[in-house]
């Protein structure tokens, strides 16, 4: 029986993380970022809130993006509460994507829903 339920978690537990991903978009963090800058990663900033229907369109395209790419880094941004944050990347508004290619810039989009375009964005920092 403990065996049966053992397995049973376990099989449960790998669904999560297909499912969300091993590198799931995670809140930002100055000295993660930081670290991911120096090792020359390509990132993306995403400034989101949750009350916002362009973010939840541009999700998908994000969280399919990180599932294939698996160095990418994705990060983010609460656009209500992070106020700190938005000032360091210069955002005026939620459904911005940033993204860098370690410490440099590669491009921005505000507002921007078609999957080909954000793809292409990202595309940027590879």
């Amino acid at each position: 029986m403990q065996k049966a339920l053992l397995s049973a978690i376990l099989g449960f537990a790998t669904l999560l993380a297909i499912s969300f991903g091993a590198n799931a978009m995670q809140p930002f963090n100055a000295k993660a970022f930081q670290d991911a800058q120096t090792a020359g990663r390509t990132i993306v900033i995403h400034v989101t809130a949750p009350w916002c229907p362009t973010c939840k369109q541009q999700w998908p395209t994000v969280q399919s993006l990180e599932k294939e790419q698996p160095t990418l880094v994705v990060y983010e941004v609460d656009f209500d509460t992070e106020k700190e944050t938005l000032k360091r990347f210069r955002v005026q508004t939620q459904s911005t994507l940033i993204v860098f290619k370690g410490a440099q810039e590669m491009g921005r989009s505000t507002g921007e829903t078609d999957p080909s375009r954000i793809r292409a964005l990202v595309a940027k920092g590879f």
